[in-house]
């Protein structure tokens, strides 16, 4: 058995819907798709397809088999190219993750440019605060805020941005308004669930020297943007990246707090598994962000 013409023949059935219109696709017979799949599902010992006489559906077994198969001949194809004495034209499936707020309050209009620049491009942007596995998660590469993750993976610093404390007016008005870091703990803060330092906020004094606050409150959440906003709400104080809380404090709906302490800065990596020969999509993108991230204001991200 041919594994890798059975996967393009497999793939070519669920995207055609059929093992009929696979064949007319592939240009070959119905009897000879159908063998491909059988060989294919008695190679892995595990059925990747529900056949009816009305339907043929991939089981769920089927269908992770065909995300990764489609992205495995995606790489093929583009390394035989390459190898060929072709020009590296990025072209395939790109599957990123990204943090939720910094794409879609920051990122958006990148990757929009991005798709326009390189439309052979298909892009799969799975947007998460978690530090996601890359093999579990099938990913070519993640954009990460802070933390880089397992040691096993290469990063690329992109970027950075600032964190800044904040609240609103109508708090502020009703429980007071911290002066030094040390009154941050008698007041609501918010805990963001993966922060690195969990309670501890980490500032910075007149010289430059790292200070860490230990906060306390009754919300803690896995997503800045909610954290962001119910701090608009007047439900307590917020500590979240510049991306986030600015557009809030412009429009007055928060204040920012501390402004003579020092912001820390958390660096924005663009991070992906530790190979020797990089894809052309993989790092196509990461040039791109890269220049993209060098032409923003500073203060913005």
């Amino acid at each position: 058995m041919d594994r890798f013409e059975a996967m393009r023949v497999f793939c070519s059935v669920i995207e055609a819907g059929g093992f009929a219109a696979a064949a007319d696709q592939i240009g070959i017979s119905t009897s000879a798709v159908s063998r491909h799949v059988a060989q294919l599902e008695a190679h892995l010992n595990v059925r990747l397809l529900n056949r009816t006489t009305r339907r043929m559906s991939p089981t769920d077994a089927g269908f992770a088999y065909f995300e990764r198969c489609t992205q495995l001949l995606a790489d093929l194809d583009e390394t035989e190219a390459s190898v060929a004495g072709e020009a590296r034209h990025p072209r395939g499936r790109l599957r990123l993750t990204a943090p939720i707020a910094l794409s879609v309050l920051r990122l958006a209009p990148a990757f929009a440019a991005f798709s326009q620049a390189y439309p052979e491009i298909t892009l799969d942007i799975v947007l998460s605060d978690s530090v996601a596995d890359f093999t579990e998660e099938g990913l070519d590469l993640a954009i990460r805020v802070g933390r880089v993750g397992s040691e096993n993976v290469v990063a690329r610093r992109i970027g950075e941005t600032a964190l800044l404390i904040a609240a609103a007016p109508a708090y502020l008005e009703r429980a007071g308004t911290p002066l030094t870091p040390d009154d941050l703990t008698r007041h609501a803060c918010f805990t963001y669930a993966f922060s690195a330092t969990g309670n501890n906020w980490e500032l910075e004094d007149s010289h430059g020297d790292p200070l860490s606050v230990r906060i306390s409150g009754s919300i803690k959440a896995n997503n800045g943007m909610l954290l962001a906003e119910m701090a608009a709400a007047g439900s307590g104080i917020v500590y979240a990246p510049c991306f986030i809380l600015l557009p809030l404090i412009e429009r007055g709906q928060l204040v920012r707090l501390l402004p003579d302490w020092g912001a820390k800065r958390l660096p924005i990596h663009v991070v992906y598994p530790t190979r020797r020969h990089l894809s052309a999509k993989v790092q196509a993108m990461m040039s791109f962000l890269t220049d993209w991230f060098e032409k923003q204001p500073t203060e913005t991200i």
